[in-house]
């Protein structure tokens, strides 16, 4: 269960969406065709432990073998318009316009976040969320390749470990999330695990900086 307020009027600002965030609440829409947003804050949070990320055999094979290249922040509007888009992945979407455009402009103030899996010249995967203290709020992911997704993800939790951040928030969990290592908490240890996060600087691109071998 999730506590929902009803669809409100005033504006949706970036200033508000972290403002929320911090809150430990988030804004969805019914369908990608609806104007309204609601508020939403479950009973039992989604999150990704940092040290329990589960990286079976046959994925670190692929990884080692995989042709794709991780690239991060490079392509917000394809990233967003991937997850926003019905398709094999998913029969329903709750990003709709607004959502859209004010999470595109927390992306051009480097709040939000992508990383995206490319095969070439073509996008075949990736995710977004935003940065806020040392926490990330992970919005939606895809995939149209296999394993695209769970390599964005795996990529995600690397720079995440790297940059000093302590909390990947996935607000719910779903099958293919809690395969990976995905958990539900309550939302009181959820908004303790939140309180930690904020209180930290987390260093979204300590991990370009790393020394390389």
């Amino acid at each position: 269960m999730a506590r929902r307020n009803d669809p409100f009027d005033i504006e949706l600002t970036p200033e508000l969406i972290v403002r929320a965030y911090r809150a430990g609440i988030f804004p969805m829409s019914e369908s990608a065709n609806s104007t309204d947003v609601f508020w939403v804050s479950p009973e039992q949070r989604g999150i990704i432990p940092l040290d329990g990320l589960i990286v079976s055999t046959s994925l670190r094979k692929a990884i080692r073998k995989s042709a794709f290249t991780v690239r991060v922040d490079t392509d917000f509007e394809a990233i967003i318009e991937a997850c926003a888009t019905v398709g094999e992945d998913r029969d329903e979407t709750w990003i709709n316009a607004t959502i859209r455009a004010v999470y595109g402009e927390l992306f051009r103030r480097g709040v939000a976040h992508t990383v995206e899996v490319w095969d070439g010249a073509e996008l075949v995967g990736g995710l977004y969320g935003l940065a806020i203290g040392g926490a990330f709020f992970g919005e939606s992911m895809f995939h149209r390749a296999t394993n695209a997704s769970k390599i964005a993800l795996v990529h995600l939790v690397d720079r995440l470990n790297a940059g000093g951040f302590t909390l990947l928030d996935t607000q719910f969990i779903t099958d293919h999330l809690a395969s990976l290592g995905g958990i539900e908490i309550p939302r009181a240890d959820y908004e303790e695990m939140l309180a930690e996060a904020l209180d930290r600087d987390g260093d979204w691109g300590a991990w370009d900086r790393r020394p390389r071998a």
